[in-house]
């Protein structure tokens, strides 16, 4: 398989995880969120609120205000950064249109699949689907746009954090259920809305942050073995994986032995061991996971470097070419 056929699959499975993350998050949303006036953040959240509020269609809205977002992005973030935002965009619309469907009443009410009364319930429920949903969108480069295209373009011009941008716009949004009389008629009822909408927001982050941060744990080996070769060209050649030869002294022995140590995605653990195991299974094997793996094959790098720092390495770098052109 060449590499145009690789980045056509790549790109294939990314379009099929995002489009069931998406089918994923608008049954959360439909069917636990909705039928018990549950406000979360992002424009969905927006929409919900004008739907409330309004009775206009929450497909409606949330397209809407996303072509709108969209026209300023493209020009802001490109277009290539868009696609798949795009596509994003558009299915949900789709599929929350077909989810509200699947529980509308005829008189237009919503079914409460866990009943009256189960709010709470239904809100843990709803909102960790979502949150799940969301976080296999983002694993594979997707957005579901809205609130995550203003967050963008917030860290591209000033130096706040996208989590920082989008935690501070779903404070907003569901804040205004107090000034909203569709969530009550007293301020107590609006209240309770509120905390409502918060407490969606941090059981949605904290399932959000989980999945991401299981799916990219990475663990360390050092593998202390008298058939290191073998196992290291087992390693590099059937995992296409990188590995580091340390040199080691054996204290009690006094011998010099060859130490492995590998860095790894968690779940290719299994693998690892399963070489080890049919090369040499008698290998003293030490496993332990690390808070980060960051560069080539892991993560990247993203803490932002301060213009003043750039310009000053900048101008050494320059004055360090001129110097060496001088003879």
């Amino acid at each position: 398989m060449d590499i145009n056929q690789k980045i056509i699959l790549n790109e294939a499975k990314d379009y099929l995880f995002i489009t069931l993350g998406l089918i994923l998050f608008s049954f959360g949303w439909a069917v636990f969120l909705l039928p018990y006036t549950i406000v979360t953040g992002g424009v969905t959240g927006i929409a919900a609120i004008i739907f409330y509020a309004t009775g206009i269609p929450i497909e409606s809205s949330y397209l809407v205000i996303n072509i709108a977002l969209l026209i300023v992005a493209l020009k802001i973030l490109g277009f290539k950064f868009m696609m798949k935002t795009i596509y994003a965009i558009f299915a949900l619309s789709f599929f929350l249109w077909a989810m509200q469907k699947m529980v509308e009443n005829p008189d237009g009410s919503f079914i409460q699949l866990l009943g009256p009364g189960q709010d709470f319930m239904s809100l843990a429920i709803g909102t960790g689907i979502t949150g799940c949903s969301l976080a296999i969108v983002f694993l594979h480069n997707g957005s579901t746009g809205g609130t995550d295209i203003i967050a963008a373009i917030i860290n591209k011009f000033h130096n706040f954090s996208i989590g920082q941008a989008l935690i501070a716009l779903d404070i907003i949004i569901i804040g205004s259920c107090l000034f909203i009389p569709a969530f009550g008629e007293t301020f107590v009822e609006r209240s309770t809305r509120l905390v409502f909408g918060f407490l969606a927001m941090a059981i949605e982050c904290t399932v959000l942050d989980y999945v991401m941060n299981a799916r990219r744990e990475s663990v360390q080996f050092m593998i202390f073995s008298k058939k290191w070769q073998e196992i290291a060209n087992a390693i590099g050649t059937k995992m296409d994986h990188g590995v580091t030869i340390l040199d080691g002294h054996g204290w009690y022995t006094g011998h010099e032995r060859k130490v492995l140590c590998i860095l790894a995605r968690k779940n290719e653990s299994v693998m690892i061991f399963r070489l080890i195991k049919m090369i040499d299974p008698n290998a003293f094997v030490s496993q332990s996971s690390v808070i980060g793996v960051y560069g080539e094959g892991f993560d990247s790098i993203k803490v932002k470097v301060p213009k003043k720092i750039k310009q000053k390495k900048q101008l050494q770098n320059e004055t360090d070419s001129s110097d060496k052109q001088q003879p």
